[in-house]
């Protein structure tokens, strides 16, 4: 018998680009009603990240600084979120690409531009699938 899947509900957003933020922001929270910690940067994430417990990362992956990747690595150094599930957002979607992305640890990819209106189905659709997942 299969566990029951827990709810999505804690989510953190990192996105350099305001506007895509905001967008992603609005779907994320009014469309799908997650709550949301939305974060401009890499580091603003890790300081975050205790306090807020997100369920699931939502990560631009090219961000000055600290990238999706880089800030993927430094949140699983903390052990409380060694084993977070992690979706890449980008516009680099090439399979060579996307197998790279998976390989640095990102459970699935959302390519940019995405629709907002879809955005909420898409990353409940990813979580169900991690969570019934072997």
């Amino acid at each position: 018998m299969m566990e029951p899947c827990p709810t999505l509900q804690r989510i953190m957003l990192v996105e350099d680009e305001e506007d895509i933020r905001a967008v992603a922001e609005l779907a994320l929270e009014a469309v799908g009603g997650f709550t949301l910690k939305s974060c401009a940067s890499g580091q603003a994430a890790l300081d975050n990240l205790d306090a807020f417990a997100p369920q699931l990362l939502l990560l631009d992956v090219m961000m000055p600084g600290m990238d999706g990747p880089s800030t993927l690595r430094a949140i699983r150094q903390n052990p409380q979120f060694a084993g977070i599930p992690a979706i890449f957002i980008t516009a680099k979607v090439q399979p060579e690409e996307i197998q790279g992305y998976l390989a640095q640890g990102a459970a699935a990819v959302i390519p940019k531009p995405f629709d907002p209106m879809q955005l909420p189905g898409k990353v409940e659709a990813i979580w169900q699938e991690l969570k019934h997942s072997p």
